[in-house]
């Protein structure tokens, strides 16, 4: 596994949710109601039975806790820390019916499988050898859960991976507060030790092999490979230094040390999940005026309300129903965004243009869609740039299966890893002879 320089940047933030101690999550797992209908586990993309788990707990049997939260979701561990539970789990939680704490199903969680990773405890092995074979595409968490699914069923698996380092953007894109890179890794290979699952990283598919050639070598392929690059604004100015892909950097930034010299102002474009992150991080390493620029309102902003209240908390500004139109620089060098001002109906307001200082500008409105990969091959569709897929994974194309943001267009770990799985039991009916569905 590539080790990660202990100088990377990401090392100065702490930890946003500090771990329970024994005292705490018993308090907790004891005001569990332990629902009948339980709402948390309809509200868990994964279906992990929270109830069972919380119980087990309660009666300090963490091992068994751990094992029911596996069973579901072989990404626990990560999910614990960087799942938006205050609009899943713990949202739906029945305490918030009666104006009353809901039950920190994140943390309790987090502390089951905290100890299963330090005690060492596994709980899966491969199923006997069935004969077949899976090319996994991508090494995140879609292709991951379902090659540790696969091997349970006997089936082989490799995992073709572009870049050197495995776990996707559960490594190289989570908000470091949450989760960091280091622990990411750990746990990739915690998922890797069942065993069997051959791994290639620096291969492209598109460059190196085709889809049809992997179709050719193996029984069955699951597409997981995400999405493709930022997509960066093509205004005036945009080939100026500075200006950056907020996927790109954040990924830098988890990985390397970055030389934030000369930098003292930051500008992040868009208003998603990804722009509210960089947003913080960008605080968090220390620059002192970061702007969130967005073309609608405050109210209209696609990402989290609790993770842009905690970006304002940390001295986050904003400018809303703003549209960049260009970029200012210097000697090559972005100095400032060209902002333009909209009405409530987004069109530009006479006079309202002005420049948003800036060393360093993050464009979040994106990421670029799949094509040359599916073209040419038979069956196989793409909506929007997404992968078609039906409620089983499966494409059009007989053998070909898709699953994470390749397929629903940018979701949640938590997402990726229950269409993983989903995904790898449908290809264990097909090579047994069976339906996809």
């Amino acid at each position: 596994m590539t080790k990660l320089p202990p100088t990377r940047s990401e090392t100065v933030f702490a930890d946003a949710k500090p771990p329970y101690g024994a005292a705490q999550a018993l308090a907790e797992a004891n005001r569990c109601f332990y629902c009948a209908d339980a709402p948390c586990i309809q509200a868990c993309p994964t279906e992990i039975d929270i109830p069972e788990f919380i119980r087990k707990i309660s009666t300090d049997n963490l091992k068994g806790s751990a094992r029911t939260i596996f069973a579901s979701n072989i990404f626990g561990m990560s999910c614990a820390r960087v799942c938006p539970v205050e609009v899943l789990c713990v949202g739906a939680c029945v305490y918030n019916e009666m104006d009353a704490p809901p039950i920190q199903i994140g943390k309790l969680q987090r502390y089951a499988t905290d100890r299963a990773f330090a005690e060492g405890w596994r709980f899966f092995e491969a199923g006997p050898d069935s004969g077949k074979s899976v090319a996994l595409l991508g090494g995140g968490p879609a292709s991951l859960a379902a090659a540790h699914e696969l091997r349970r069923q006997g089936h082989a698996c490799t995992i073709y991976e572009q870049s050197e380092l495995l776990g996707g953007l559960s490594a190289t894109g989570v908000a470091p507060y949450k989760m960091q890179a280091d622990r990411a890794l750990e746990e990739v290979e915690w998922v890797l030790g069942i065993g069997g699952i051959e791994v290639r990283t620096g291969v492209a598919i598109g460059r190196d092999l085709s889809l049809s050639e992997l179709r050719e070598r193996h029984d069955a392929v699951l597409i997981g490979i995400g999405l493709g690059p930022d997509r960066l604004l093509a205004a005036p100015g945009h080939e100026l230094a500075g200006i950056r892909g907020a996927v790109a950097w954040i990924a830098e930034m988890k990985t390397k040390a970055l030389d934030l010299r000369g930098i003292g102002r930051a500008a992040v474009i868009g208003g998603g999940n990804t722009a509210v992150d960089a947003v913080r991080e960008l605080l968090g390493v220390g620059i002192g005026e970061v702007t969130l620029i967005y073309r609608g309102s405050e109210a209209e902003m696609s990402g989290y309300a609790h993770e842009w209240a905690a970006a304002k908390i940390a001295g986050a500004r904003a400018a809303f129903r703003c549209q960049p139109i260009g970029f200012t620089g210097e000697a090559g060098q972005v100095r400032g965004v060209e902002v333009v001002s909209l009405d409530a109906e987004r069109r530009p307001i006479a006079g309202g243009e002005r420049v948003i200082a800036a060393e360093l500008v993050l464009m979040a409105i994106g990421q670029s869609r799949l094509g040359a990969l599916v073209d040419g091959v038979d069956g196989l569709t793409l909506a929007g740039g997404h992968v078609v897929v039906d409620a089983a994974g499966a494409t059009g194309c007989p053998g070909v299966f898709a699953a994470g943001d390749c397929a629903n267009g940018g979701k949640e770990v938590v997402n990726a890893v229950a269409e993983g799985r989903r995904a790898a039991l449908a290809i264990d009916r097909y090579l047994r002879g069976g339906e996809a569905l």
